[in-house]
Formats: C-alpha cells, structure tokens, sequence
C-alpha cells in the first residue's frame, strides 16, 4: 500500500461519546492519521467505508443495523479493521492469531497507542489486508456452545402463527437491515436473527456466507457467473435469482 498519502480511517460506535472519545485520543497519538468520517450504526459504517474505502475501520462489534462483524465481512478492498470489542478471552485470541486488532471497552490509551503503532507498520510493509473472512469464521465457530449442532430449524412467527422451517430446504437468508430474509423454494419468512448469529449456528459445510447480507446453501446452488466486471454471482436452482458473490468470499468457489 502507498503510504505518501495521508492515512486515511473511519470510527463506527453506535455511542456519541465512545465515539467521540476515540476519535479525539487517536487525533492525539496520531497526529497524521485523517479521520475521514464516522458511522453511528452498521448500516453507516458499511456506506462509508464502500464509498471513501478508507485505509483503517474502527468498528464496535455491537451496533443496530449490521454488527461490526457484518460490516467486515462485506469489505472489498484493503481496509484494515480494529474491533471495538467487549467480548470475552477467545475473540481476542482469535484476533490476536489472524493479525487482525482488536481494543476492550473502555478503550485504554496505551492499548490504543499499541495498536497505533501496529497500523503504522502493517501499512508501512505495504502487505495485503488479512483475510477477514477467515477470521470471522473461526470466530463466530468458537463463539458456538460446545457440544450444540447444528441449527436444524428455524422458528418464523407471523401474527399468531409460528412456522417451523426445515433448514434444510432454505434456498438462502438475507439479510435487510433490521431483520433477516428466509427464502425456501415456496415461501418467504421473516426473522429477527441476525446473520453473524446464523452463521454461528448452521453447518459451515452446507451453508457458505457469500457477502455481507447472504448466507446460501450449497445444496441449491446451479452455477456461477461472472459479469463484464468480473464480479461473480450464483444462480439458484429452480428460479431466476442470481446472488452476488463479496471479493472477500470468491476464493470459496476456486474449489467447486
């Protein structure tokens, strides 16, 4: 990465004060560093990062609209992220193992001058933004409770009716701000689980996230296709709709 430029990053808390408070210590420590703009909700975050692609993201995990989670995961280029993280020992270590930063509310200035100075020398080195895909998978897999399986049902309540789907016959889910879209061959349903938890609790082996709004199901997946830009989309089987693929989730589909 081209580091003659001014290093340009974005801070995403869904609290003013957090936000502001991280703003001004970074201003601090890094005088360089350009905070470019901030978010109050996932769904900001993820607007403005696609539309500034900023050289650093500082996002709370916990945010309405998308999780800090679903905001990377739907990143394109070589933003680098630091997570705003209350959670406990094993998402640290899972960070710490992938390269991929993290700081524990309330935010301790000498944790954040560490982590300053590591940014520093990553974007320094000029070497490709790690995988965040990758490392939101093993995350969301440790966050599972030990000796639980996978999700076999989904529950879907409309007015007084509670409908229980099949997993199995789950075309895909996505998800649309505030709530989650379960489409099977005949129905659509309606949820207010959150995809980050979804992946949690599917068979990674059956159910492939593809973007930051798409969790699909391998069973029912036709072909694949690429447009005049590259991009690469999936076709459904047994219907017209076609799901674009995030670059961060292409090197999924070099196996099949």
């Amino acid at each position: 990465m081209n580091t003659a430029h001014a290093i340009r990053a974005i801070v995403a808390d869904d609290e003013e004060l957090l936000r502001d408070y991280l703003v001004s210590k970074l201003t601090a420590l890094w005088p360089e560093l350009k905070i470019i703009g901030t978010a109050a909700n996932g769904i900001e975050a993820a607007q403005l990062i696609e539309r500034e692609r900023p050289d650093v993201a500082f996002l709370d995990i916990k945010m309405p609209g998308a999780t800090g989670l679903e905001v990377a995961q739907g990143i394109e280029g070589d933003t680098r992220v630091v997570f705003v993280t209350a959670y406990d020992e094993y998402a640290v270590e899972a960070f710490e193992r992938e390269a991929v930063d993290y700081l524990v509310k309330p935010v301790n200035e000498e944790r954040l001058a560490r982590t300053c100075q590591r940014l520093k020398k990553e974007l320094a080195a000029a070497e490709p933004a790690p995988q965040i895909a990758q490392v939101l998978k093993q995350l969301m897999q440790q966050a599972k409770p030990q000796g639980e399986g996978p999700l076999k049902w989904i529950r879907a309540s409309a007015g007084s009716t509670t409908h229980h789907v099949p997993v199995a016959e789950v075309l895909y889910f996505q998800s649309d701000e505030k709530y989650t879209i379960v489409k099977t061959a005949t129905a659509e349903h309606v949820i207010r689980t959150t995809l980050t938890e979804l992946a949690a609790q599917l068979d990674a082996d059956e159910f492939w996230q593809i973007h930051r709004s798409t969790i699909v199901n391998l069973n029912f997946i036709a072909s694949t296709r690429r447009d005049d830009n590259a991009r690469l989309f999936v076709r459904i089987k047994g219907t017209d709709t076609e799901l674009p693929v995030s670059r961060a989730y292409v090197h999924l589909f070099k196996q099949m």
